[in-house]
């Protein structure tokens, strides 16, 4: 047990063993990198070798505290129990009043976005000001062990208007506790909480290091767990969760998108492709967004002429390069600055699929050559 189970960023990992043997621990800490790369799970493990009842920059895993703090490594079944002990129909201020803590050690914290209900959840989860204010309350306890830890996974979800509230904690920090944010991008957050921050970095872990976790945690089939790591990114707990065919049933839906949209053809399928994808509640906008970046992604990579190019999605080569031959990087970057706009209307609660046709109506062939008339 230990730190030497978590996957990559070793230098991270390090360095906060370091700030355990030197006795300076950092009252607050963000972790940011892409979803599933470990940010969540070092927090935790952070927590339990702040508390470890044997070691001083680690954590055994054996000892009563260890094993208390271990059930926040699966925060489903926490955020189910605490769904349920608030009720299913509880209105705006029950929420407020009854915030989702999620807990299994009394130093021990996660606050994660809240979901609202367990069997119709919102679209959005957020933080909200009554967690934080709950945070803000007991952050001054003194601890039953060494350490008080509050984790705030997905901090970026915090209303920028509420924020304040976890910010007076930050400008007068308590001794005795650590808190610890978790986010894509610091650049998500308020520039006053990131400062107050130590800040690390996440990276990607290589695609054979995610392979090597798929192998040591499935039982997957060889050739599943080489696509699932491509198509992970870099990002363990992506690639874990994963499924495959679901990931490339869309990623091949939204190839067929911007295919038909280039060649401006076959938009009665083009239609139909995004109502599926704007009808799809098993994935969230963003990700979706996040597939047309990354098909984008490949194809200015492709148009730019690059000798050697790492795609992104290298299952879907072939296709890739023969729309590549169709289109040039100019091309590409209307469509990245189209599915920007659709982003930003989504953030507007905008109607997906509508987004999505205007985007691909903007990239068809007839609107290039009015564009080009209007120059």
């Amino acid at each position: 047990m230990g730190f030497k189970e978590f996957s990559g960023n070793t230098k991270i990992v390090e360095a906060l063993r370091g700030a355990f043997r030197s006795g300076r621990v950092p009252h607050a800490l963000l972790f940011t990198g892409p979803k599933g790369v470990g940010k969540y799970t070092l927090a935790r493990m952070f927590a339990q070798a702040a508390n470890c009842e044997k070691l001083q920059d680690d954590f055994c895993g054996e000892c009563a505290t260890c094993l208390a703090i271990a059930p926040m490594a699966n925060t489903q079944p926490l955020i189910e129990q605490g769904l349920a002990e608030r009720g299913e129909s509880a209105d705006a201020a029950t929420v407020e009043r009854v915030p989702l803590i999620l807990q299994s050690h009394p130093d021990v914290w996660a606050l994660v976005p809240d979901p609202v209900r367990l069997k119709t959840p919102v679209v959005r989860p957020v933080l909200r000001i009554g967690q934080l204010r709950a945070v803000q309350r007991a952050a001054y306890f003194q601890p039953m062990g060494r350490r008080r830890i509050f984790i705030l996974d997905n901090a970026e979800t915090m209303r920028w208007d509420v924020a304040s509230v976890f910010l007076k904690i930050l400008e007068e920090p308590p001794g005795n506790s650590t808190l610890i944010l978790t986010a894509t991008s610091p650049f998500a957050l308020l520039p006053t909480i990131v400062s107050r921050c130590m800040q690390f970095h996440l990276a990607p872990l290589p695609q054979e290091e995610v392979e090597s976790v798929l192998r040591a945690h499935s039982d997957r089939k060889p050739a599943e767990i080489k696509l699932a790591a491509q198509l992970s990114e870099g990002s363990p707990g992506v690639a874990m969760e994963m499924n495959v065919d679901d990931v490339v049933d869309r990623r091949k839906t939204a190839f067929r998108i911007l295919e038909h949209a280039a060649r401006g053809q076959g938009f009665s399928q083009l239609f139909a492709d995004t109502a599926a994808l704007g009808k799809d509640r098993e994935s969230s906008f963003e990700q979706m967004v996040g597939i047309f970046y990354g098909l984008l992604s490949d194809l200015l990579e492709l148009t730019s002429g690059m000798k050697s190019p790492l795609l992104r999605n290298p299952n879907m080569g072939k296709e890739l390069g023969g729309l590549a031959k169709s289109v040039d990087s100019s091309w590409v970057f209307r469509a990245i600055s189209a599915i920007d706009e659709v982003a930003l209307g989504a953030r507007r609660n905008l109607n997906r699929q509508l987004g999505l046709d205007a985007m691909a109506a903007s990239l068809s062939p007839a609107e290039a050559k009015s564009i080009g008339s209007r120059k």
